[in-house]
C-alpha cells in the first residue's frame, strides 16, 4: 500500500513540473520583443542619404576624343557656353582661309594672263609679245574685305606678283591660326574635364605646430610649421 501511495505522489509532482515547463515555453513564445526607438537625427540622416545623388564627373579621355569634333568636348563637359565660342573662332578661321584663297587665285589668274600656256605653241611658257613692256597692264578682280563686292582694276605684272604673294601668305597664316584654335579647343576640353574631377569642397584645414629648424647651425632655432590639409 505504501508503494502505491509513493508512486502516486511521484506522478503528481512530475505532472506539476511538466505543466510549469509548458507554461514557461508558451510565455516565451507569446512574449513580444521591446520596440527600439530610433533617434530622430539618425532618421533624418538616413533620409538625406537617400536623397543625395551621385555627382556627375566627366571622363577626360572621353572629353578629349569628342573634342576632335569642334565643340563636342565642351558640350560633353556641360560647358555649353563655350561651344559657341569654339564654333565662332573655328568657323572664322576657316572663312578667313577661304577669303584669302579666292583673292590669291584672282591675282594668280591675272599673273598667268601675261604668259602663253598653250602647250602646242612653240612659245609655250614665254611672256606674250604685247605684254613684254614693264608698264603693260591686265585687268584683275579686286574684292573687298568680306567679298561682298568686287571690281576690275588694271595692274602691272609687278603689282600683281606682290598682291599674289601677299594673299598667299595670308592664306597660310589663316590656316595656321585655324589649326591652333582647333588644337586649343581639344586641350581646353581635356583640362576642363580634369578640373571638374577635383574635390573643390570647403573642407580645408590649417594645422599650426612648433618646429625646430637646424639648417647649418649647431644650435637649433624655434620655428612654426604650417600644414594645409585639403580633402
Amino acid at each position: 500500500m505504501k508503494n502505491w501511495v509513493l508512486l502516486g505522489l511521484i506522478l503528481l509532482v512530475s505532472g506539476r513540473i511538466a505543466a510549469q515547463t509548458e507554461d514557461k515555453k508558451d510565455s516565451l513564445k507569446t512574449e513580444k520583443l521591446p520596440a527600439v526607438a530610433m533617434d530622430s537625427i539618425t532618421l533624418a540622416q538616413a533620409d538625406s542619404l537617400k536623397k543625395v545623388k551621385k555627382k556627375w564627373m566627366p571622363v577626360p579621355k572621353t572629353a578629349t576624343r569628342l573634342a576632335f569634333i569642334p565643340g563636342a568636348g565642351q558640350i560633353y563637359n556641360r560647358d555649353y557656353w563655350k561651344a559657341p565660342i569654339v564654333y565662332i573662332a573655328f568657323g572664322g578661321g576657316l572663312y578667313t582661309y577661304y577669303l584669302n584663297t579666292i583673292k590669291y587665285h584672282d591675282f594668280l589668274d591675272a599673273y598667268k594672263s601675261f604668259y602663253i600656256w598653250d602647250k602646242s605653241s612653240p612659245d609655250y611658257g614665254t611672256k606674250k609679245k604685247e605684254l613684254q613692256n614693264a608698264d603693260a597692264k591686265v585687268p584683275v578682280r579686286v574684292r573687298n574685305l568680306l567679298n561682298t563686292s568686287s571690281e576690275y582694276v588694271n595692274a602691272t605684272e609687278d603689282q600683281i606678283i606682290r598682291q599674289k604673294n601677299y594673299w598667299r601668305r595670308n592664306r597660310g597664316f589663316a590656316l595656321i591660326v585655324t589649326g591652333l584654335i582647333y588644337t586649343l579647343s581639344i586641350i581646353e576640353a581635356n583640362v576642363a574635364a580634369h578640373l571638374k574631377t577635383f574635390d573643390l569642397s570647403d573642407d580645408l584645414t590649417l594645422n599650426v605646430s612648433p618646429k625646430l629648424n637646424q639648417p647649418s647651425m649647431t644650435t637649433p632655432t624655434p620655428g612654426v610649421r604650417l600644414v594645409f590639409n585639403m580633402k
